[in-house]
């Protein structure tokens, strides 16, 4: 990522403790929701490697193409979910999102570049950087406004009762894991 070591460090250790989570939420549940755990927890490791800092670890230039081949290998698992009817398109989204950096890492001029270290100007197509952040952006937002307790957003008094109490481990710890994925993704695509 362009900009200081400092955010590169904060949205690493942040994709870092999200997957960890997806990791422990795997061995807690099975079927369908096991699998989308396991891939939340390939997208936040992918993620807190791709967000290091170039200081720390500058990966050779073929990594990129190994990066995107992983990437694409969950793209296409997530297509054929997606067929199914049991998986999130947002999945298959975030996996075609990575390639698509990956692939940007690689692109000539940016060889040996890790995490947006990139030359000014290099890194992917802008149409469709720009509809990866607009497509985040609303996820971020809705996921965000679904957190948001239903007494808190009627004004009346926020006691965490109200939709059940977050970080307990259910469906809001689950939803604020991918909220914080999708952050990241902004991150990363706004400095790419």
């Amino acid at each position: 990522m362009h900009g200081p070591a400092l955010s590169g460090w904060l949205l690493a250790a942040l994709c870092a403790v999200t997957g960890a989570y997806c990791l422990l939420r795997m061995r807690a549940c099975a079927g369908e929701e096991r699998r989308a755990a396991g891939g939340e927890a390939v997208m936040g490791f992918g993620m807190a490697f791709m967000a290091l800092p170039a200081a720390v670890l500058t990966p050779p230039g073929w990594s990129w193409a190994v990066y995107a081949a992983v990437f694409g290998a969950t793209a296409l698992h997530g297509l054929v979910a997606v067929r199914r009817g049991g998986h999130h398109p947002h999945h298959l989204v975030g996996s075609l999102a990575m390639v698509y950096m990956a692939v940007a890492m690689a692109a000539p001029g940016t060889a040996g570049a890790h995490a947006g270290h990139a030359a000014a100007g290099a890194g992917g197509i802008p149409v469709l950087t720009g509809g990866l952040l607009l497509y985040y952006a609303v996820y971020v937002l809705r996921t965000g406004a679904g957190l948001v307790p239903a007494a808190a957003a009627a004004g009346g008094p926020a006691n965490g009762t109200a939709g059940g109490p977050v970080g307990t481990g259910g469906p809001e710890t689950t939803l604020a894991c991918r909220l914080s994925m999708a952050l990241g993704m902004v991150a990363m695509l706004v400095t790419l």
